[in-house]
């Protein structure tokens, strides 16, 4: 599982991090059926599946062209590329929410894909092709199966110990949703007068 997350500068411990998650195993797509199944059970010459669509049971025989989603590759102008790599880049560029419906307009669809997978074959990559791929990403995220996940983690500081009053940084996808965060610096010790120390704007540099 990749992670990806913002740099802190010296003065940032709490750390908002982004995790794609995914649980795909036992998923396929039956060639000649539309959208995806799960796996239930397998016999001696079949396999027990459910749509993802309308929940619906059957058997599936070895007859049948049978693809894990897990093992399934985009062409590429240089090297395939797996399908899981292809809906990471979708819940990153989608901010963990549904993309665009595979029903749209052809140039829609390219646009769209062109701009997650630039590089991707024109010539052995079909417009059925991408559709599926769409399809496949909305019904998964519908199903719980792919999520994009902000956790956080607490660096400790240089003697060791962790910062309570550490701040908070943004994530990319956050800085989209939400406006500018603000926190106080810690007070100082009480003076004859007391002030509140003034606040601080933080926030990553990076764009996303």
């Amino acid at each position: 599982m990749k992670r990806e997350m913002i740099e802190p500068n010296r003065k940032e411990f709490l750390i908002l991090g982004k995790i794609k998650h995914m649980d795909l195993q036992g998923i396929i797509s039956i060639s000649g059926r539309p959208g995806l199944f799960k796996i239930v059970t397998q016999g001696k010459s079949n396999v027990i599946v459910e749509s993802l669509i309308d929940k619906k049971r059957f058997p599936a025989f070895a007859s049948e062209k049978i693809s894990s989603i897990e093992d399934i590759s985009i062409f590429t102008s240089e090297e395939d590329v797996k399908l899981t790599e292809v809906f990471a880049s979708l819940l990153t560029q989608n901010e963990g929410k549904e993309s665009i419906s595979h029903k749209v307009e052809e140039s829609v669809l390219r646009s769209t894909f062109t701009s997650v997978l630039p590089n991707y074959d024109i010539d052995r990559v079909y417009l059925s092709d991408i559709r599926k791929v769409f399809q496949w990403y909305n019904l998964l995220l519908k199903e719980g199966l792919l999520k994009l996940e902000v956790v956080e983690e607490t660096e400790a500081t240089p003697d060791g110990k962790v910062d309570k009053e550490a701040k908070k940084i943004k994530t990319e996808a956050v800085k989209k949703a939400t406006k500018k965060v603000t926190t106080k610096e810690p007070k100082a010790a009480k003076p004859a007068v007391t002030k509140k120390a003034p606040v601080v704007k933080t926030g990553s540099s990076r764009g996303k």
